[in-house]
């Protein structure tokens, strides 16, 4: 039983992912952090139907990864957690400083 629950939401991701990069974004308006200049280096979004998000480099804008709703919020909620600090800490897996 657990291994067709597994099959059918491993095919459910699936088709998300074929229908999030089958859409057409070409007319996207794209978004950087607060402060950054037109020509510095930065990550952009844009904000998909459903919740879903794309992401591409400034120094790389035809490269393009799309998120859904659900990888969005989680990375989304990771990152204000700690999950990606550069510096290990604590909270993030690193040993505390004695």
């Amino acid at each position: 039983m657990a291994d067709a629950q597994d099959q059918e939401l491993k095919a459910r991701k699936e088709r998300e992912r074929d229908e999030l990069y089958a859409l057409d974004i070409s007319g996207v308006e794209w978004h950087s952090a607060p402060g950054t200049e037109e020509h510095e280096e930065r990550v952009e979004i844009a904000y998909l139907p459903g919740g879903a998000v794309a992401m591409r480099s400034s120094l790389d804008p035809d490269t393009v990864l799309r998120y859904t709703e659900a990888e969005w919020r989680a990375f989304v909620l990771g990152a204000r957690d700690g999950e990606f600090d550069l510096e290990p800490t604590p909270r993030n897996g690193g040993i505390a400083e004695e």
